[in-house]
């Protein structure tokens, strides 16, 4: 089983513009981050729509939902998206969210279910790792979260999409870690018209 993040970033270090609310869950200026996603073939089958292109980055994009057996994510991440992924959500794994306001669990179709896990990250990563099986556990986001778990040490796998983009002001993911120097080994580069995947292995 490895954890992962699996993030779509621009060349300057951020995952979301600046002002993130949930009326605004993008942030501002934040389209270009996640504008490339929205026609790959399978991101739509995740949506319950038909179409999309299917090319390299449609198959990363797969290669991702098929490997993954459990999601974790902070509050912030869970109440911005509610609503945008509705009663078919395309996780469609147990996820674990992260939260001060507990809540119980939600079901909902296609497999996605909702737990709320009051009592800390290594809480909410064991109980992922106890359902994921032989799958992966991919830290979703949003920044703050995914900090947390880089400063535990707790990601074996960092994946990010460099989008050729440059906000200027956002949240930028691995701003004030304060988990002192980790070295990394290159997985993987896959360049295409849309992003630059880059996979890295956290050196132990």
């Amino acid at each position: 089983m490895t954890v992962t993040a699996d993030l779509a970033i621009s060349l300057d270090g951020c995952i979301a513009g600046a002002d993130v609310t949930l009326e605004n869950p993008g942030g501002d200026g934040a389209e270009p981050l996640f504008e490339w996603i929205h026609n790959l073939a399978s991101w739509r089958e995740r949506q319950g729509l038909t179409g999309g292109q299917e090319n390299r980055d449609s198959e990363l994009m797969r290669e991702w939902f098929d490997a993954t057996g459990a999601v974790v994510m902070g509050r912030m991440m869970y109440d911005t998206g509610e609503e945008f992924w509705g009663d078919n959500p395309p996780f469609r794994t147990p996820v674990f969210v992260l939260t001060h306001r507990p809540r119980p669990t939600l079901v909902k179709a296609g497999g996605t279910t909702f737990t709320f896990v009051a009592d800390g990250v290594h809480s909410a990563l064991d109980q992922a790792k106890a359902v994921a099986g032989d799958r992966n556990v991919d830290i979703a986001g949003g920044a703050r979260t995914v900090r947390q778990y880089l400063k535990e040490g707790l990601i074996d796998e960092l994946q990010l999409h460099v989008v050729p983009a440059l906000l200027g002001e956002g949240l930028r993911l691995f701003e004030g870690l304060g988990a002192g120097r980790r070295s990394l080994k290159p997985v993987r580069v896959v360049d295409t018209p849309l992003a630059t995947h880059l996979k890295y292995r956290f050196v132990k």
